[in-house]
């Protein structure tokens, strides 16, 4: 493969990388200024009055005390808050696999190059014995 077509294809993953990164980083702003607006006071209201009046009608005799109350609450919390996390650690992760895409085609472009460079040092002067002639002769000896 041709040094410049190398070249082409890490400027092209490097542009993806950068589309995609761009693009997650936009969706996660989306989805953060969205979920702020959806609270809005009132709705904070009426999700209160519905969860006190589901807390009421559930709560036949005591059953289900204010202590259980509290503790599904902090269940509900730490659902929503390992969600948020999920969420991120998607991201994290989307960006990340872009990032070693775009580092693997860099690294083809660089071993190429070290070959079409190594290649010509061995045209332009038959005499030196490439790197792996070398190698062989010293192991050899």
């Amino acid at each position: 493969m041709k040094f410049e077509v190398l070249q082409r294809r890490v400027r092209r993953a490097e542009a993806v990388v950068q589309v995609r990164s761009t693009e997650t980083l936009s969706q996660w702003n989306l989805l953060n200024h969205v979920w702020r607006r959806a609270w809005t006071p009132g709705r904070i209201v009426i999700a209160g009055l519905a969860g006190g009046f589901a807390a009421g009608k559930l709560e036949p005799g005591g059953a289900f005390s204010g202590g259980r109350w509290l503790q599904m609450i902090g269940s509900v919390s730490g659902l929503v808050a390992s969600a948020q996390a999920s969420v991120a650690s998607f991201a994290a992760a989307a960006a990340g696999m872009a990032a070693q895409q775009a580092s693997a085609a860099a690294d083809d472009a660089g071993q190429a190059a070290e070959t079409a460079a190594s290649t010509g040092a061995a045209a332009a002067d038959p005499v030196q014995p490439r790197a792996a002639e070398a190698a062989t002769d010293v192991s050899e000896s």
